[in-house]
């Protein structure tokens, strides 16, 4: 089953993320099929940015979304 997923990125206290497709059982840091955007929670504007064609279209094919950017997306 494929996730779209945060990918942690950066320094241990500068946590930055990429939202990524990736299968359910992969690790955070394995390998990805596709890289639809980023979330930078330290940022006090446009903390998410992302490619809304490719999400949906990553939905269309049976992708789900995890519940905290499920969260983060509305």
């Amino acid at each position: 089953m494929l996730k779209i997923k945060l990918q942690p990125t950066g320094k241990k206290h500068q946590r930055f993320y990429r939202i990524v497709v990736a299968e359910d059982r992969s690790k955070l840091s394995g390998q990805v099929l596709d890289t639809l955007g980023t979330y930078n929670p330290h940022l006090t504007e446009n903390k998410i940015l992302v490619n809304q064609e490719s999400y949906q279209s990553w939905q269309k094919k049976g992708a789900q979304p995890t519940e905290t950017l499920r969260k983060l997306i509305k």
